[in-house]
């Protein structure tokens, strides 16, 4: 792609997710995996604990799983949620790291910012933050974060290898990816890739399993586990209904670890 179509590509996704954040304004939020439906978080992998513990608008049914279920988060973890959207994964993982941890939550939509600003304030959270900025290039400092989390927003980016490469960036060494995102088993018809509904609904830009493995591998991760989970067809048939979408696309639980360096390579080996 060049950098126009990169940039038309967030365009499209920025005024998709802008309209979702603004549910009350009537716009229309379907089709795709956006689709603004709260009651679709119990088959993403949400307890009923979890949600109830959410502050009011943050759970907007986004996603395609639920992130946290696959790693395990400490108190005093520094989390960062990229895409945060409303905020959902953000606030779950402030009451998993405690006080002594910290979250911060990034998304390139103002709006959808707007919204989980305002829930933190309702809650009091401290500890959680959200900023404006692109995955593709993350407004945080090297080797500042513990834990990546994601639910389906790589599949968006038009540069996956760049955000790919930040996210390696960030991470503190021995810092874990854990990534819930839809992924390509099989090809997607034309006529659906082309859609930009298809875009912004999680379907057209889904990737190989083999491509993500080694665009992960080639930032520099290692541990790289990509699990496919095949029920996850029940809420994808969905999105588009009658389009068998549900053929080519599933969600996919991605987690992988950045290395720490060895003692040679910190010079600490004792002679």
């Amino acid at each position: 792609m060049t950098n126009d179509q990169h940039a038309s590509v967030r365009d499209t996704v920025r005024d998709h997710y802008a309209k979702i954040s603004q549910p009350e304004s009537g716009s229309c939020c379907a089709p795709g995996c956006c689709g603004a439906k709260p009651e679709a978080s119990r088959e993403l992998g949400y307890s009923e604990a979890e949600l109830a513990a959410l502050p009011e608008g943050s759970n907007l049914g986004l996603g395609c799983g639920n992130p946290q279920a696959i790693v395990a988060l400490r108190p005093g973890d520094r989390v960062l949620d990229l895409g945060s959207g409303g905020g959902i994964d953000s606030f779950l993982a402030a009451r998993s790291v405690g006080p002594s941890g910290h979250v911060i939550g990034v998304d390139m939509t103002s709006e959808m910012l707007k919204r989980a600003r305002h829930a933190a304030a309702r809650l009091g959270l401290d500890n959680v933050e959200f900023r404006l900025g692109e995955i593709e290039h993350l407004p945080v400092a090297e080797a500042d974060i513990d834990v990546i989390l994601s639910n389906c927003v790589i599949n968006l980016s038009p540069d996956k290898a760049q955000v790919f490469r930040e996210s390696f960036r960030v991470l503190k060494p021995g810092g874990r990816l854990a990534i819930s995102d839809v992924v390509a088993i099989a090809p997607i018809p034309t006529a659906l890739k082309e859609q930009a509904a298809a875009l912004s609904g999680c379907v057209s830009g889904a990737t190989e399993v083999e491509t993500i493995e080694a665009l992960l591998s080639d930032a520099g991760f290692t541990d790289i586990q990509v699990q496919v989970r095949p029920e996850s067809r029940e809420f994808i048939k969905d999105w588009f209904p009658g389009s068998g979408v549900e053929q080519c696309v599933a969600s996919a639980s991605i987690t992988a670890t950045k290395p720490s360096p060895t003692c040679r390579e910190t010079g600490c080996c004792s002679s």
